[in-house]
């Protein structure tokens, strides 16, 4: 990844090819459901807040532990400082 990171437009084109594999199956499951990709590079919580403020609804995964109210750091952050609906969706 540091070699990619060094390389002009190397990082993004890296995870774009990953995000097209990973929502592969989900299109073939779902062809009628719009899907945007977009790629933003730098801390997931200063992102996440900054996409959400033009959206309506912010879906985050949160891991979920049997018996725990623990959240994430970014999903924790997210909570405190974004000013849009948030859905905190429980993960396997």
């Amino acid at each position: 990844m540091l070699a990619l990171s060094e390389t002009r437009g190397g990082l993004e084109s890296a995870q774009q090819s990953d995000l097209y594999a990973r929502l592969g199956p989900w299109r073939r499951t779902y062809p009628d459901v719009t899907v945007i990709e977009h790629i933003e590079l730098g801390p997931s919580v200063e992102m996440l807040i900054s996409l959400a403020a033009s959206a309506q609804l912010l879906v985050v995964g949160r891991r979920s532990r049997l018996g725990t109210r623990y959240v994430g750091h970014v999903a924790h952050a997210v909570l405190h400082f974004a000013d849009v609906p948030i859905a905190l969706v429980p993960t396997r």
